[in-house]
């Protein structure tokens, strides 16, 4: 789901600095810490390497917080692998059973997550079933006109969408032969594709390693990793692509289960407000809960 919003917590043994109260309370990240909480050093070592390393330079914005900007290790350590995993494994107990994972259609899955821009699951649902069923190809939706396309779009708003949808449709089959393209690279080329869309379609429908962000992923990380960047700024969006780019490298099991593994623990248990951290798979990782932000 592309529209859930999100939230944060955090606790350790020292004082959390004022930019990153505001930083968190600006990106709506602020919710309860609930449940279990780690300990200080326990909470800030199990991420070590990955996002906050003790600073020791004269950099004014670290110097104020204690750490210095997210970097990562060639190879992760094995709590964080095992935190990984366990997010995963949930994943797989727990996921919502909803039609577009019910197929690796690469059609199927580009209409899906077209769709679901900016708008909720379960109003995307029986308009993502009807377009398949009068449009079950790419090949039908780029033959058909215009009219016809927004006719089964009707109701579901943001209709440029489904303009760009149709023309990317006729692209694919003029240029690629009616077939998607596998890389991410090459689907940003198409009308309407964006780096979350490509990200998604390339992980799940061909399992290639491409991240993605979504509002869910924006707020998992942000908690998880108690950033303190202004996650909604230009700077802080391209902070946490380049964290989920560097957690897909080593990420478990398909690229696209792990993808869809944070935007579900985003959606359904680490929300916007009042985040079931009692039912989190990674909450001892989590180092904002750990810090009681």
């Amino acid at each position: 789901s592309k529209t859930t919003g999100g939230t944060v917590g955090r606790r350790d043994g020292g004082s959390t600095s004022m930019r990153t109260r505001e930083s968190l309370s600006r990106a709506k990240l602020s919710g309860s810490n609930g449940g279990r909480t780690v300990g200080g050093s326990e909470g800030r070592d199990l991420w070590r390497g990955w996002r906050l390393i003790p600073q020791t330079s004269n950099d004014s914005r670290s110097a104020r917080t204690g750490y210095s900007p997210a970097r990562m290790p060639e190879r992760a350590p094995t709590l964080q692998l095992a935190a990984m995993a366990s997010l995963l494994s949930w994943y797989h107990r727990v996921a919502r059973d909803l039609p577009w994972r019910r197929t690796r259609d690469p059609y199927a899955i580009w209409v899906s997550e077209t769709m679901l821009q900016q708008t909720r699951v379960d109003t995307v649902t029986p308009y993502y079933e009807r377009f398949l069923r009068e449009l079950p190809t790419l090949q039908s939706l780029a033959e058909a006109p215009e009219e016809r396309v927004l006719g089964l779009w009707s109701g579901l708003g943001y209709y440029r969408r489904a303009r760009m949808l149709h023309a990317a449709a006729r692209r694919v089959v003029r240029e690629h032969g009616g077939r998607l393209p596998e890389e991410a690279q090459q689907l940003r080329g198409l009308e309407g594709v964006g780096a979350y869309t490509a990200g998604a379609v390339s992980s799940i429908a061909f399992g290639r390693r491409e991240a993605l962000v979504d509002g869910n992923v924006v707020r998992v990380l942000a908690r998880l990793f108690a950033l303190d960047d202004e996650v909604e700024s230009s700077a802080g969006n391209a902070r946490v692509w380049r964290l989920a780019e560097r957690l897909m490298k080593h990420a478990p099991g398909e690229p696209g289960d792990w993808n869809q593994a944070l935007m579900e623990l985003g959606a359904t248990v680490c929300t916007p407000r009042d985040p079931r951290c009692a039912g989190c798979p990674v909450s001892a990782a989590c180092l904002a809960r750990a810090r009681g932000i």
